[in-house]
């Protein structure tokens, strides 16, 4: 018998969240595409109150939902994937969430902060100069990088819902580390990022799993499965 791949979906669900109803779409034709076996478990983000929560899983996806119920448990898987190398993929509130975990354990930055639920430290995360809810715009993929690979092109249209991105000012200390930018919009503004000596850690700011909306395959879905069958 094929034992499952087993995906943990960090975040707190709501049957309302157009990503949230897309989620299971995505996974399942990518699984389809793949000729994988896949079984994905909501964990609401109180549920994660250590790593064992986390343990049993071959992939962490932290879903959109920012703010989550419990900041501490999306940044505990966060760190658990990144310093485990256990395939992650965070979209809208698990790329924010991804980079504000980088900047304080990795770079140093205990206050990094996010906009939305905080107002003092160095804001990593800010408001959108214009809102990106249920918009959609162009991106831009870096050659070679793990984006581009799934998607086997460099662009892109891809759909948000969100209000806040990473400040340009960070963005510019990124170059001094392995965490690298690798998706942008057409204004240059962060939009993609990943670790290029992970076994599949990428985040974006986008929804890419909306694609399932359309019975269409999200590449970054498919590459996230296949990361976790190896």
């Amino acid at each position: 018998m094929t034992v499952p791949l087993r995906i943990a979906l960090v975040g707190d669900y709501r049957a309302t969240a157009v990503a949230h109803q897309a989620i299971p779409s995505a996974i399942q034709i990518a699984a389809e595409a793949t000729g994988l076996t896949v079984s994905a478990d909501w964990l609401a983000t109180k549920s994660v109150n250590d790593i064992a929560a986390l343990k049993d899983f071959d992939a962490v996806w932290v879903v959109p939902g920012s703010p989550y119920e419990n900041d501490t448990g999306a940044f505990l898987a966060i760190t658990y994937a990144r310093e485990n190398n256990i395939p992650f993929l965070g979209s809208c509130g698990g790329f924010q969430y991804a980079l504000v975990e980088y900047a304080r354990n990795v770079m140093g930055w205990a206050d990094a902060a996010y906009a939305e639920t905080q107002s003092e430290g160095r804001i990593v995360i800010s408001p959108l100069s214009c809102s990106l809810v249920e918009k959609s715009g162009d991106i831009r993929i870096k050659p070679d990088s793990l984006i581009a690979r799934a998607y086997n092109k460099l662009t892109t249209q891809e759909g948000y819902h969100c209000n806040f991105g990473v400040n340009p000012e960070f963005a510019t200390q990124l170059a001094d580390y392995p965490l690298r930018i690798t998706a942008w919009d057409l204004e240059g503004d962060v939009r993609g990022i990943e670790l290029p000596d992970h076994k599949f850690f990428v985040a974006t700011l986008f929804q890419s799993e909306r694609a399932a909306l359309k019975n269409e395959l999200s590449p970054l879905v498919v590459a996230l499965l296949k990361a976790a069958a190896e």
